[in-house]
């Protein structure tokens, strides 16, 4: 299945952010850019660090008009429980959606189905819904928020202008390319 260039399903889930329950729909997704940050679940060792390490880069991500959706196989309950009883996690103010259905989990292909956890999975989607990137890393490597922000500065770079490319560690500022024949064989 091809997942670049391809629409985020629709899905309606339970999910908890910043002391309140809500509803969560794919179409609070559309019309921003947005990141669907799966893990395998909550109350683990290397979730934590990454969730927190999000939330550390959570206002950079706003202030690039971002919205970032964590996305566990756990209840909305249980993401409060761990809320409440975390200093790493309490710290989260984006959201955290619940998929004890696993619907999010397999529309996103990332579900391990004899587990019943999602792969530790990363979706950056552009405001029309999107999937402009992703990454999926073994339970045991964590992911860097840092180079998440630098692939979406590049997205968004990208998007707002058409026939410009960046290259390999492209940091915002840097020299982007404009693909062409007078390059082919000179890069």
């Amino acid at each position: 299945m091809a997942i670049i260039n391809s629409k985020i399903l629709p899905f309606k889930a339970q999910a908890f952010r910043q002391g309140k329950f809500i509803e969560v729909t794919e179409s609070d997704a559309v019309g921003q850019w947005s990141v669907f940050f799966f893990y395998p679940a909550d109350f683990t060792f290397v979730c934590p660090t990454e969730l927190g390490d999000v939330a550390d880069h959570y206002a950079e991500l706003q202030s690039r008009g971002v919205e970032v959706f964590s996305v566990s196989t756990d209840t909305h309950f249980t993401h409060k429980a761990w809320h409440d009883s975390s200093d790493t996690i309490g710290k989260i103010r984006y959201t955290m959606i619940g998929d004890p259905t696993h619907q999010l989990s397999r529309n996103f292909g990332v579900l391990r189905e004899a587990e019943g956890l999602a792969d530790r999975a990363t979706f950056i989607v552009d405001p029309d819904g999107v999937i402009q990137a992703f990454e999926i890393t073994a339970e045991g490597i964590g992911r860097d928020a840092g180079d998440l922000l630098r692939k979406i500065k590049a997205a968004q770079y990208v998007r707002a202008h058409p026939g410009e490319v960046c290259p390999a560690k492209w940091q915002e500022g840097d020299d982007t390319l404009a693909p062409s024949l007078d390059l082919v064989g000179k890069i």
